[in-house]
Order: structure tokens, then sequence, then C-alpha cells
């Protein structure tokens, strides 16, 4: 297939060009030099560097928009708040165009957003038909993006990707969380009973694919393992994989402290299961996070 992809040097992005090298693709980058580096020069990529070159989409099968500025990497500023939200929505708002420009249309529209379209549901168990509850800046952001990404329903099959916390030794939250753990500093968030939906890397970009070639599937899908678990729960697995002790809380006070706003993406409570992908037929090769993380950190 020939795919566009945005965000394909994020780490999900490049994780599947990487893993589905047979398709060829189309990246969106602000920094060609560094994404020919990123992807050693391989024949089956090309690039762009602004979505404007395109008149159309009529040379692609296929449109992944995974773009976006991270949104825990800095404290949420207005300034910040601002550039994660025009990161996610403009490029959806310019693909949405070139779809409406396009005479045969790319079949297929992956679009990404995030568990944090939900808000907090405490301990309640969420699925694709639970409703947003108390929104908060997150969930305010994926439910706008999302309703970007809808517009182009009608012309074509649209897959939205609400993405919890995906698992990596090198890339993402895990990366930032192994360094203290290792140290005998890690510990519970809070009072560590909010929990956490995770996703291994492997399954995240294969249940992406599985999404991709099965044209009978559209929708909004949980991108998330079947056994999130609490905070308090991860603390301790991640420092049994380490084999480190895990007595050092943060308090929730100091967190806010820290983090201002941008604290709830830690302390608020998502417990989603993957019901659409399950009942579609994807088989998760890693649904324990024990098995995971000995998986990921040996």
């Amino acid at each position: 297939m020939n795919i566009l992809i945005t965000g394909g040097t994020g780490f999900i992005g490049q994780l599947f060009i990487k893993t589905f090298a047979d398709h060829h693709y189309t990246v969106l980058t602000r920094n060609v030099s560094k994404a020919e580096q990123v992807f050693s020069a391989d024949s089956t990529v090309g690039f762009i560097t602004d979505l404007n070159q395109l008149k159309n989409l009529d040379d692609f099968d296929v449109v992944i928009n995974l773009a976006g500025e991270p949104i825990a990497d800095k404290r949420w500023t207005e300034q910040q708040k601002l550039k994660i939200q025009s990161s996610r929505w403009k490029i959806t708002e310019q693909l949405a165009a070139l779809f409406e420009s396009s005479t045969s249309s790319p079949k297929t529209f992956i679009s990404g957003s995030a568990i944090g379209f939900y808000g907090d549901h405490n301990g309640q168990e969420i699925t694709e038909l639970s409703q947003t509850e108390r929104p908060d800046f997150s969930s305010k952001l994926c439910q706008t993006w999302e309703a970007k990404a809808n517009t182009v329903s009608s012309n074509t099959r649209l897959i939205l990707l609400r993405t919890g916390v995906v698992l990596h030794p090198k890339f993402g939250a895990l990366s930032k969380m192994l360094m203290p753990f290792k140290l005998g500093l890690g510990g519970r968030l809070g009072d560590g009973s909010q929990y956490f939906s995770w996703i291994h890397w492997q399954d995240i970009v294969s249940a992406i694919h599985f999404l991709l070639i099965d044209e009978t599937l559209s929708g909004v899908f949980n991108m998330t393992a079947p056994n999130p678990v609490t905070n308090e729960q991860f603390s301790k697995s991640l420092a049994k994989a380490l084999a480190r002790p895990a007595f050092m809380p943060m308090p929730e006070w100091v967190l806010k402290l820290l983090m201002g706003e941008s604290s709830e993406l830690l302390l608020i409570s998502q417990r989603v299961q993957p019901q659409s992908l399950l009942e579609a037929g994807y088989q998760f090769r890693y649904t324990e996070l024990d098995a995971t993380l000995t998986n990921l950190i040996d």
C-alpha cells in the first residue's frame, strides 16, 4: 500500500514503519535530514515537509495521522497548551481538506486520539461506549481532535485510535521511569489507587496494522492491553522487574506543585478495556504487566 503518515518520526510511527516495511510510506516531517537518519535512507520511505505540497490525496491508499506535540514533556502553560492543540488540530484539518479535494480518496483514514478522551472515571471500567466524565484539558483536546477527523467519515473508512501509555524501554513514559526506579527512588504517585492503562509497543503497532488490513472495521478503538493496573501495582511490578525497592511515593501535592495542571495525566484514573479490538479478533501478545515488563527490560 501507498501510505501517507504524519508523525512518522515519532516513536510509534517509526516503529510501525520499520515493522511493516512492505508498504511504501510518505512521511510528513519538518526535518528531512533527521528523518533520513531515522530510516537509514530506506528506499520505501519518502518525505514531504508540508501538507501544502499536496493538492489532493489521490496517490495514497491510506492516511495515518499520528502527529502531535508531546503532551507530557513540558508544563502546561497557556502557550504550551495552544501548541499541543494546534499541532493536532491543524494537521487534521489540513488532511480533511485534502480528502475533500481528492477525486479518488484513500480507502482508509487512521487518526490518533488518546484515552484522555474519557476523563477521570475513578475505578469504573471504560469501553469505547463510555461517555466523557468531568472534562479536563486532555479530554477536550481529544474530543475536538476526533471531531475534526470525523469530517471525512462519509468519504472513507475512519478509524480513531484512543491510545493509552505505550511501553518501550527507549521511548515514552517507561524510558523516563527506568532511571529513578533503577536507583531505588521509585514509588506510587499520589495514593496509587488510580488506574494505569498500558500497552506493549509491539501490540500497538500490530493492532494498527490489523485495523489497516481488515477493511470491515471502522470506528473507535481503545489501544490498551486488556488488564490495566493501578499505579501502585505498576510501581511494584516495575520495581520487581528491576529487582529494586519501590518505597519513595510522590504525594499528590508535590506532583501538582512540580507539574501544575499537567499532573492530571498521572493522577486521573482510567481503567480502559480494548473491547472493540477484542471483538474484532485481535489477539494481544502481551496481556499481563509482569510478563510485559520482563520482556521490555531484559
